[in-house]
């Protein structure tokens, strides 16, 4: 039976003006979260019509370890630093069906 990690989907739509520098913050999220206890995979794509929305694809090994993620450092600062730039974000916790 194969193991169900955690998926996590989270969309940010960074106001216009603002759309490279958030880029650049989501950017520097990336070495840091792969490097951290339990993250499998983290990868940021930015959409093809539209370079202001960003999509991050996050496998975890369970919750527990996503949730110390959520309370890093460099996610605090991230979400600081770009509190009044992003229009819009979502995230989903989801789960692997159908392997």
């Amino acid at each position: 039976m194969r193991k169900s990690y955690l998926t996590i989907i989270a969309r940010i739509e960074a106001k216009e003006a603002h759309r490279e520098f958030v880029k650049n913050e989501l950017l520097k999220l990336l070495a840091i979260t792969r490097a951290e206890e339990g993250n499998i995979s983290y990868d940021l794509h930015e959409d093809n019509e539209n370079p202001s929305i960003f999509l991050f694809h996050e496998k975890w090994v369970n919750r527990a370890l996503w949730q110390k993620h959520m309370e890093n450092d460099h996610l605090a600062h991230y979400i600081k630093v770009t509190d009044d730039k992003v229009a819009s974000f979502t995230l989903n916790e989801m789960t692997e069906i159908g392997n």
